[in-house]
């Protein structure tokens, strides 16, 4: 009787022990789960805001211009013989004015062409070689919203020689924008040219298809076309001259489509019925195309600047929305996955009278207080990274999540994410029985764990999806940058050629100087021609056979080149030879053009002769292997390449050595001492050429960094739910260890289950990347193919990730000593 109370103190004693310990780990569970809620759900928002940020900036471009969705500008296509020879950004100069005359759907008009001068401040000599020009018309500030500064909008591009000037332009010639009525001036082959400065504009947006630093009137190319002998009034009248870039503005309340549906028969009648066109079975096509479309799903031949990737920027606003829901499966996982733990709250509380809709109401706010609080945590961090993420794409991204309707949208998704991530838990939770719970009958059911599973291989899906994604991005990207592209470009120093020298003396300085040059040691070679590897060729004409019966013209592209350009570039010959000094009106073709031009084989084109329009013939004395001459992208294009020895808009340079510094300083030695009136600018080739890559290398970096942050953000949601597995299976494991299951068993048998799962997300997801990829890939003239190694690859990764999250709970779980978790029974 005596030893009873004892017996009882000692039962009691251990009860409490046993009780208090669980609750210990699973106070500590508890607490880890909301620092793996919080951190997922941020890093998730987080993810999903960054790369919002750079599609809202892709989007954003030319979306400044207040009538933006009633400008378009005018595509034109020509084919031969039925078949497409090319699309161009540009057209004909007659369109603008007769189309504004014959459709009253149309507002307004403007034409922009290439305007490239060597431009010097007369009064300090201080000078520069500008790319970024335009001849336009004065409807250009009317259309395009370009406010001035100072100037008057409705005279300053009226009349030849009148030149308006953005704010960083101006400063660099005259240190201020207090320029109205000063000079600019051009020494273009010899010939003094003077524009008069009549206004100074804001700095032009950067997120636009255009890029304007000086604008010249329009009335200038005209009067330098009539120079040059026209008396046809070209500029306004032409309709073989495709090198304008012509918008329209819309009348308010006009279908772009059901104008464009008017246009074959403007077409036919103004250009198609020509009988030259006729003879020579050309047609003339246009279309129109949306100002906001240009950026993103425009790919023509001279395209003022290299747009972006529409179907990229789509997959990446995909991806966003993918991280996101990864980061509300995972809450979802853990919040019932839960429910073992907070089981006993919900049946305490309903014996204390609270309703289903209270409990409902209850974990809905927990689930809208943690969003928001992940929200908060994400932004602030979108914010402070910003900076070294437009670094890391080499552009600058404002920040725009937060500007003109983002808020209101990023504000709906957040509330119907939060609604549906915290509304199961919410009904799971709500919807346990007190009396159950309270005798300690509840367990998990069967329906949320087939759930769980299937939100584990969603997430898994999409994360395996973009492992294979980024393979293929990445290759892809590798393939094009590290592809033999048919000529030597390292090592290669390209000079801008010079503009001020009058033809009749060109030819002898340039001996002088080439001369100098080849004397400095590391500079092996020199060579001058119209255009390099990376330069779009916008030079063409048609051409025929002079010898054949068939009188078919074909549109070549024409690259002028002196004697040493097929050795500086190492170019293939296929058949016949190089260019020699005593050549006179001879040309080279690619293996393209030899094709297109009837040839039946290389070596039958040597000795032909082929005619230029109706007047010039070029003997062919060599035909080159085909290389490309722009990035792999397009297609290589039928190229002709006329023997010019004064060719010098550009001079190309072989290097040897790696002391660069001090070669280009003897260069702009010899250079000032020659041409002294031009400036010396220079880039190296082989960055000149990957420019046209850069939209696709950022568009890789993205998709790869964000591929490895979805990975993590499951791989977070999976560490939570091998926690609470393995915390519901503490007595099995403690059982198992004591009848003598070894560590690895263990681990095994835990990690079997999860595999599974991604395993079958595997099977899922291989199709699905497949689908996605080969359509991204589709963009690509030269393309790699999808392997069976990639799938392969992302399966093993996403297998090992996993496997380790897994195995890191396993391991720790079956180390721990079995007493430990037996105590209670």
């Amino acid at each position: 009787s005596s030893s009873m109370p004892s017996m009882r103190g000692s039962s009691c004693a251990l009860t409490i022990t046993a009780n208090v310990r669980p609750s210990r780990i699973a106070t500590s569970a508890s607490s880890g789960v909301a620092a793996l809620h919080l951190l997922g759900l941020a890093t998730g928002m987080a993810c999903c805001l960054m790369i919002l940020q750079y599609v809202l900036h892709e989007r954003s471009y030319d979306q400044f211009h207040p009538a933006a969705e009633r400008i378009v500008r005018l595509e034109l296509d020509s084919y031969q013989k039925g078949k497409l020879s090319w699309k161009s950004a540009t057209s004909y100069p007659a369109f603008g004015p007769t189309m504004k005359r014959d459709f009253s759907e149309i507002e307004d008009f403007c034409r922009l062409h290439d305007a490239e001068y060597v431009l010097a401040n007369p009064a300090t000599e201080l000078k520069f070689a500008e790319k970024k020009g335009y001849y336009a018309d004065p409807g250009v500030l009317r259309m395009f919203h370009i406010p001035l500064l100072s100037g008057n909008p409705a005279t300053a591009l009226e009349g030849p020689d009148k030149i308006l000037l953005s704010e960083k332009t101006a400063r660099k010639y005259f240190g201020s924008t207090d320029v109205l009525g000063k000079t600019l001036s051009s020494n273009d082959n010899g010939n003094l040219v003077s524009f008069e400065v009549t206004g100074v504009f804001e700095n032009y947006p950067s997120n636009s298809h255009l890029t304007l630093d000086y604008l010249i009137s329009y009335r200038t190319l005209g009067k330098i076309s009539t120079a040059q002998g026209d008396t046809t009034n070209a500029t306004e009248t032409a309709w073989g001259w495709y090198d304008f870039y012509t918008y329209f503005k819309l009348q308010p309340g006009t279908d772009p489509q059901k104008l464009a549906e008017k246009l074959p028969a403007f077409n036919d009648k103004y250009i198609n019925s020509n009988p030259n066109y006729q003879k020579a079975e050309l047609l003339n096509s246009t279309g129109l195309q949306a100002l906001t479309d240009i950026h993103l799903y425009s790919n023509l031949n001279q395209e003022a600047e290299v747009n972006g990737n529409g179907k990229a920027v789509g997959l990446l606003f995909l991806i966003a929305f993918f991280i996101l829901a990864i980061a509300w499966i995972n809450y979802i996982n853990l919040a019932t996955a839960r429910a073992m733990e907070r089981a006993k709250e919900v049946g305490v509380r309903k014996v204390s009278g609270a309703g289903r809709w209270q409990l409902i109401s209850q974990f809905l706010t927990e689930s809208f207080l943690l969003n928001t609080a992940a929200l908060l945590v994400a932004v602030l961090g979108v914010w402070v990274a910003m900076p070294a993420f437009g670094n890391f794409l080499g552009k600058e991204l404002p920040f725009l999540i937060f500007s003109g309707t983002q808020p209101l949208w990023i504000a709906l998704v957040f509330a119907g994410g939060t609604l549906l991530s915290g509304l199961y838990p919410a009904f799971v939770l709500s919807g346990f029985k007190p009396v159950s719970i309270l005798k300690g009958l509840y367990k998990n059911t069967s329906s949320g764990q087939m759930l769980r599973r299937g939100l584990i291989v969603g997430q898994f899906t999409a994360s395996i999806a973009l492992i294979v994604g980024a393979i293929v991005v990445s290759r892809q990207v590798q393939f094009m940058r590290n592809q033999n592209p048919g000529f030597e470009r390292a090592q290669t120093l390209v000079l801008q050629g010079p503009n001020t020298v009058a033809d009749s003396v060109y030819q002898g300085i340039l001996t002088g100087f080439k001369n100098e040059v080849l004397q400095i040691p590391g500079v092996s070679s020199l060579s001058g021609s119209s255009s390099v590897p990376g330069d779009e060729i916008y030079w063409t004409s048609s051409f025929r056979r002079l010898r054949s019966v068939d009188e078919t013209r074909q549109t070549l592209y024409i690259l002028g080149a002196d004697l040493d350009f097929t050795k500086s570039y190492d170019l293939k010959m296929v058949a016949g030879r190089t260019f020699e000094p005593t050549d006179k009106n001879t040309c080279m073709l690619n293996e393209s053009a030899a094709r297109l031009l009837g040839f039946e084989n290389p070596e039958k084109a040597i000795g032909d002769l082929v005619q230029r329009g109706r007047r010039d013939t070029f003997l062919v004395c060599g035909v080159i292997r085909d290389f490309h001459h722009l990035g792999l992208q397009k297609s290589i294009d039928p190229m002709i390449v006329r023997f010019q020895p004064d060719s010098r808009n550009y001079f190309s340079m072989k290097m040897e050595g790696e002391d660069y510094s001090k070669m280009l300083g003897s260069i702009e030695t010899v250079w000032q001492k020659h041409f002294y009136a031009d400036p010396f600018d220079y880039f190296f080739l082989d960055e000149f050429f990957d420019r046209q890559y850069k939209s696709d290398v950022q568009f890789g970096k993205v998709f790869s960094m964000f591929t490895v942050l979805a990975m993590l953000i499951a791989c977070l949601g999976l560490l939570g739910l091998t926690s609470y597995n393995i915390l519901q299976r503490r007595k099995e494991i403690g059982i198992r260890k004591v009848l003598g299951a070894s560590v690895t068993s263990i681990t095994g048998l835990l990690a079997k289950d999860f595999l599974k799962l991604v395993l079958v997300a595997i099977l899922i997801a291989s199709p699905l990347a497949y689908y996605f990829m080969q359509r991204w890939l589709g963009d690509f003239a030269y393309r790699i193919d999808i392997q069976w190694w990639m799938f392969v690859t992302a399966a093993l990764v996403a297998v090992g990730i996993a496997f380790l999250t897994v195995s890191f709970q396993s391991v720790r779980a079956a180390l721990t000593n079995p007493v430990k978790s037996l105590r209670s029974e």
